[in-house]
């Protein structure tokens, strides 16, 4: 089973480089329909892509490309939204005991959300700017950063999909950046909010490390040869192509 699961990793880490589209949104919903729990298709995914996101970080941190104000602010939020979210998870374990069902129909309607995401990033980047919410400065929308921080942070804790797509959107609408400022601030928040997502999943033992690690083992090489690949291979119809597969996943698991 591993050799299989490497090379769905690969398949998954090669269509992220290519068309930028989440991998959480992509694997978690892969992994369910073979037979992983749900909880741990969630952990999992976590910390398979803590470790994807350290790297990007890295190079986005070198570029000089990463808007650390807007990171803290969104992080304000997102961290203790995600404490919640695994609060809950963990409170409807020990008392209702349909943990699994309730991810399951979350992580539909959350890959849903992403999905809409895509689309719009795809066909409406730019005519989302300029407008007023951009022009305004970064102190007038501290707390709507922190707020939209809880409710996208909440949402990835209970499911592990939206720290790249569900962000972008929200960055790309509100705030006037250059196109890889906003890649490189999506990116480092993601990292910092799916880190402490994954800690606290491993903390009520839903993560299955052997399977991360056989997943990083494509999916590392699967990135690096799609983002070579990126700059030849119109991604537009492949990011459609993406979001609608996305989509039926979603409409599969409610």
């Amino acid at each position: 089973m591993s050799i299989e699961i490497t090379i769905m990793g690969l398949l998954v880490g090669f269509l992220v480089g290519l068309t930028g589209v989440g991998g959480a949104a992509l694997l978690t919903p892969i992994l369910i329909i073979i037979g992983v729990q749900p909880s741990i298709a969630v952990g999992t995914d976590l910390i398979y892509n803590a470790v994807t996101k350290l790297f990007g970080t890295i190079q986005h941190w070198k570029q000089k490309t990463v808007n650390f104000t807007l990171v803290k602010y969104l992080t304000m939020g997102s961290i203790p939204g995600a404490v919640l979210a695994v609060c809950a998870l963990h409170f409807l374990a020990n008392v209702y005991h349909n943990q699994e069902e309730t991810i399951k129909s979350a992580l539909g309607y959350v890959l849903i959300l992403v999905s809409a995401a895509t689309i719009v990033r795809v066909f409406f980047d730019k005519k989302l700017r300029p407008n007023r919410w951009q022009l305004a400065p970064m102190e007038e929308k501290k707390g709507l950063t922190i707020g939209i921080g809880i409710v996208f942070g909440f949402m990835v804790g209970l499911t592990s999909i939206g720290s790249g797509s569900l962000f972008a959107v929200a960055m790309l609408y509100l705030y006037r950046m250059q196109a890889s400022e906003l890649v490189g601030t999506d990116i480092a928040h993601a990292f910092l909010l799916v880190t402490v997502a994954g800690a606290l999943h491993a903390g009520i033992g839903s993560i299955d490390y052997l399977l991360a690690g056989n997943l990083l083992l494509g999916s590392i090489p699967g990135v690096m040869f799609g983002s070579t690949l990126s700059a030849k291979v119109p991604t537009k119809p492949l990011r459609t192509i993406v979001a609608t597969i996305i989509l039926i996943s979603g409409l599969k698991l409610i």
